[in-house]
């Protein structure tokens, strides 16, 4: 079992907030071209995917991007059902999703849109991409196109191992960049929880389609094989990006549940008190550590204006200090998904060591005034803007 790792999670950017002003997408029934982001960590799901899609309806064509690690550029390709279109490198000047978003696709979605008998656009961005980055960079320029849908491809048979085993994008190579530090159960979570639509590969009883279960919010629409999605239904609507951050979003993370008869469980940890800072870093290890998906929110006593986010996948942990609280104050609430029975009395006894004691809970919050920030690696500077 490899050691959690932890580390500061950046704040968003504005743009990809929930709080952020509202862009009104073009919606259905407009003259103007839909998108779909297509998302995977998968090459031959995608694909799989990519095909079904070109061929069940004329004149869709597919924006596909591929990282060219020789060239250190992306390369960029639109295809048909009958062959290649373009294919080019392009070369950024920043190796960034949301760079590469606007300074390539946007302009090329626009062109696309100009192009007779193009009737609906594919957009599948690298491997592992994040599809809310995707989105976000993408919805301030609709115009003569508008996002439709995101869609993700999940294969059932590896989503466990995919999902919450502890390999690296650079080991299996899906690294977006040099120094993309990520899980492959980090990218897949980024991608199957913001997705509106999820297209599984695999057996639909088995363990692998419990786990999606208890994962998928009951809006998202899950479809069974990748040859079944029809490219009308994917393409007639609009994209709610909101709705979408929203599910990426731990201050509203909800237990969905699930069948059990392959062993996979949840566990709704809730609390109204904080965790102890020194306690959390002894057992932040028996909390996240292992087979686990876990999401959810936390507050400190030294720094109680501040929701923090507990966000572990794939081995890793990602907290950080990045809300600040109202006036009541926060509660700590994780959510955790596991497939080992012994995982699941671990985390909760050590959710409840790493909190405050009854009595240290009923002395209040004094005693932690000028207390020694032990989290500031992670959380950052108390009092900084959150």
């Amino acid at each position: 079992m490899r050691t959690v790792i932890v580390k500061k999670q950046e704040p968003a950017d504005v743009a990809d907030t929930p709080n952020s002003v509202h862009f009104q997408p073009v919606g259905r029934g407009r003259n103007s071209l839909p998108v779909a982001v297509l998302s995977a960590i998968d090459p031959v799901l995608r694909e799989a995917l990519l095909a079904s899609l070109l061929l069940d309806a004329e004149g869709v064509v597919a924006l596909r991007y591929e990282v060219d690690e020789k060239a250190a550029a992306l390369r960029r390709l639109v295809i048909a059902a009958d062959g290649v279109i373009e294919d080019e490198l392009v070369h950024l000047d920043h190796p960034c999703a949301s760079c590469a978003m606007r300074e390539d696709a946007v302009p090329t979605l626009g062109r696309l849109a100009g192009i007779g008998g193009i009737a609906a656009v594919v957009l599948a961005p690298p491997l592992s991409a994040e599809p809310s980055i995707v989105a976000g960079a993408l919805r301030p320029h609709q115009g003569s196109w508008h996002l439709a849908a995101a869609v993700t491809a999940v294969d059932l048979g590896e989503v466990r191992d995919d999902l919450l085993g502890d390999d690296t994008l650079a080991e299996r190579g899906l690294q977006w960049a040099a120094g993309d530090a990520r899980s492959v159960g980090e990218a897949l979570a980024a991608q199957t929880e913001y997705a509106d639509t999820l297209v599984v590969e695999g057996e639909a009883a088995g363990p692998g389609a419990e786990l999606v279960e208890h994962l998928r919010a009951p809006e998202q629409r899950l479809v069974h094989g990748v040859f079944a999605l029809p490219a009308a239904e994917l393409l007639e609507g609009t994209l709610d990006h909101l709705l979408g951050l929203r599910r990426r979003d731990v201050r509203y993370v909800e237990p969905h549940g699930g069948p059990v008869e392959h062993g996979t469980w949840t566990l709704d940890l809730c609390s109204e008190r904080p965790f102890h800072p020194d306690r959390l870093l002894e057992n932040i290890e028996e909390l996240g550590a292992g087979s686990l998906r876990g999401r959810g929110r936390f507050w400190v006593p030294d720094r109680p204006d501040s929701i923090c986010q507990w966000d572990g996948a794939g081995g890793q942990v990602s907290i950080g200090a990045v809300w600040r609280a109202g006036r009541e104050l926060p509660t700590t609430r994780l959510v955790v998904t596991g497939i080992d029975r012994a995982d699941r009395a671990r985390v909760r006894e050590a959710f409840g060591r790493s909190l405050l004691t009854a009595r240290e809970w009923e002395a209040g919050l004094e005693p932690w005034l000028g207390a020694e920030d032990l989290l500031a690696p992670w959380l950052g500077v108390r009092g900084a803007a959150a």
